[in-house]
């Protein structure tokens, strides 16, 4: 027969229990948000540094165009 110590030591390890599942799961979830967003930022960088590299590579073909026209 189980004490009514025991009985409320084991209510309180399964309260613990439960509150460290919810808690992990939060952080879990909120990990997973700021991946999401740190992924969404990083491809917003790749992109504006494409856009930017391609924006030189025209403005030096240009530049390669005046500058073969002026020769000839």
């Amino acid at each position: 027969m189980r004490s009514a110590v025991s009985d409320e030591q084991s209510l309180t390890t399964a309260k613990e229990r439960v509150m460290y599942t919810t808690e992990h799961e939060l952080v879990r979830s909120r990990l997973a948000e700021l991946q999401t967003e740190a992924e969404a930022a990083a491809r917003a960088r790749r992109l504006y540094l494409a856009r930017r590299a391609s924006r030189r590579a025209e403005r030096a073909v240009r530049r390669a165009a005046r500058a073969s026209a002026a020769v000839w």
